[in-house]
């Protein structure tokens, strides 16, 4: 009989709810390594703008999934995923592995596995993707194909039809598929805050960005030869700026316009939390509580749980 894969807790929330900071309590409780499930993150050179751990936090608590590539690269979810899957699995058994973070495609490629598409005939694919690119209403064709489409735009829809057409599944089947053969079951704690005081955490944070040197830090990146347009660049916060570099936007509405746009991600964090965390194992908890007693509410309730 397979070994049952582990449980493993995953700390999801919005952007600047507090996941770091509880998951550095949880070290005086067991000894953490933390998987970071953050798409900015990744990137070299790109410390402030995305709340990466400090490197004394780093000494505290190991980290992996930063510090990966440059800015100019790319790096997808899906190799997030196989990348996140050898971390887990070949950690001491004597370590606790915990997923943290805000990318949601990051955590959803994680627990319910890659995706590996069969042979598909590209001509046809190449007819049904112009197909899609003309055709109004992509959402109501994927969900007719697709039981399990939840929506997600455009690209999503267009890639559920694809793959509904030319392997005769739908997509969530072969998620499904993809799932059984995972590395982990996941535990979601999700983080969560009062609308207005996640604004001001929000608010707070822009406003600390910007005095720790956030648009130095750009103008070092772009100084190397970074294309403005680059990947790690292509993020709230240094997007801005980068417009800011470029003239289009005045210094004194930096900060403003980073935080609008940051509340906008938030919201789109928490819709899409909500919708794909509906029916699986979910502890909610509040932030606005200490990190450290939210750390003690996880280890109680991991306690209750963990065998079962």
């Amino acid at each position: 009989m397979a070994a049952r894969r582990p449980l493993v807790p995953v700390l999801v929330g919005a952007t600047a709810v507090g996941k770091t900071a509880v998951a550095l309590k949880l070290r005086h409780h067991w000894p953490i390594t933390v998987i970071s499930a953050d798409s900015r993150q990744v990137y070299r050179r790109l410390d402030i703008g995305t709340s990466k751990p400090t490197l004394e936090e780093q000494r505290l608590v190991r980290h992996l999934g930063i510090d990966l590539i440059d800015p100019g690269e790319r790096y997808s979810a899906g190799r997030f995923a196989s990348d996140a899957a050898a971390w887990i699995s070949t950690l001491p058994r004597d370590r606790q592995p915990i997923v943290v973070g805000g990318t949601g495609f990051y955590v959803s490629a994680l627990v319910d596995g890659l995706f590996r598409e069969p042979p598909m005939d590209s001509r046809r694919r190449e007819l049904i993707r112009d197909w899609c690119t003309r055709r109004d209403g992509l959402g109501r064709w994927a969900a007719r194909l697709d039981p399990g489409f939840a929506g997600g735009g455009r690209q999503r829809a267009a890639r559920v039809i694809e793959v509904a057409f030319l392997t005769g599944r739908p997509l969530s089947w072969w998620q499904q598929e993809a799932k059984a053969r995972g590395v982990m079951r996941p535990w979601y704690v999700v983080l969560a805050a009062p609308r207005p005081i996640l604004y001001q955490r929000i608010e707070r944070r822009a406003h600390s960005m910007l005095e720790r040197g956030l648009v130095t830090e750009v103008e070092t990146v772009l100084s190397s030869g970074v294309r403005p347009d680059a990947p790690g660049l292509d993020a709230v916060g240094y997007r801005e700026v980068v417009q800011h570099l470029k003239g289009d936007l005045p210094r004194k509405g930096l900060a403003q316009e980073i935080i609008l746009n940051t509340r906008r991600y938030a919201k789109r964090q928490e819709t899409w939390f909500r919708h794909q965390l509906k029916e699986a194992d979910t502890l909610t908890l509040n932030s606005t509580v200490a990190p450290a007693d939210l750390a003690r509410q996880i280890v109680d309730h991991w306690d209750q749980r963990k065998d079962s």
